[in-house]
């Protein structure tokens, strides 16, 4: 029996169980995607309302869900205005007092923050608190408690800049999307028989030492569908049995492993002819989930 012919994704080939001869893969076809190689969904929203207030109201998502030139952008300017604002603010303070017309030259005279005469003085002493480096030359002293109010929020809103950026940028560096490159998936995928059985088939494998822990693989057949009510459904998901009841969804990811569905009757390939399966328009998803041993 011929195995039946079809192009999944990019490349298919098609083995011919009975004559043991295998056949080149019929001629790419540019078409539109619903998921791309690399796992980008190619899926836009519009016209829901509201759409940039609910991106602000979860901000840190935000900020972790931007290009990299745009994060990076932010948290220079985030710094650099913040530096800014509070040397300012210890500046506005010195001003008033009259620290700046002593000139810093006047021992007699016991200012908010000692050697503090300017705005670089004023930027200096900032930057030496916020880093904590401390020089032991700017200091504040006891006679200016608006000084120790303004060091105190300073601690408080250095703590929440600090938690809130370099948060964001540990989880984007951690996100899995570089990793995934070394999750290799076989260029093509091929319909024959396996055990007497007639099966879709692919491989996957990991081109790393570092183990992937709890590897599970899923797909999902996404195709449109009429309802017997008439509704009719663009892209309708279905799940494609990989091993679910037998436990092969389960991976040991190690070595290469070859995929396997089984075109049962339970399939949403056995009503398809060879004919049918060729004019047919849908797209199969492979999803492999794991943890990273390496980074958890």
């Amino acid at each position: 029996m011929s195995a039946i012919r079809r192009k999944f994704g990019e490349d298919y080939q098609v083995v011919n169980t009975n004559r043991g001869m295998t056949f080149s893969a019929p001629v790419k076809r540019k078409r539109q995607r619903f998921v791309e190689k690399n796992g980008r969904c190619n899926v836009q929203h519009g016209n829901l309302g509201g759409e940039t207030s609910r991106y602000i109201s979860d901000l840190f998502t935000t900020l972790v869900d931007l290009k990299w030139r745009w994060n990076l952008l932010i948290f220079i300017l985030t710094y650099t205005v913040a530096w800014l604002v509070m040397a300012s603010m210890w500046w506005v303070i010195a001003y008033i007092r009259g620290d700046l017309s002593h000139g810093g030259h006047d021992s007699s005279y016991t200012p908010c923050v000692a050697n503090v005469y300017n705005f670089p003085s004023a930027f200096l002493f900032f930057i030496e608190t916020e880093a904590t480096i401390g020089y032991g030359y700017r200091y504040i002293t006891e006679k200016c408690p608006e000084g120790i109010i303004l060091f105190l929020f300073q601690s408080l809103l250095g703590s929440i800049v600090d938690a809130f950026l370099i948060g964001c940028m540990f989880i984007k560096m951690s996100q899995p999307k570089k990793r995934a490159e070394t999750l290799m998936f076989s260029q093509d995928a091929v319909i024959s028989q396996r055990d007497g059985k007639l099966c879709l088939m692919f491989r996957v494998g990991n081109l790393r030492n570092s183990h992937m822990v709890s590897a599970q693989i899923r797909c999902k057949l996404i195709k449109s569908r009429q309802t017997p009510e008439g509704e009719f459904l663009p892209l309708d998901q279905c799940e494609l049995d990989v091993g679910f009841g037998t436990g092969a969804d389960q991976l040991f990811l190690v070595s290469p492993l070859t995929i396997c569905h089984e075109i049962n009757t339970k399939s949403p390939f056995f009503d398809l002819s060879q004919r049918s399966l060729m004019n047919e328009q849908f797209e199969i998803v492979v999803i492999l989930e794991g943890i990273v041993e390496t980074t958890g």
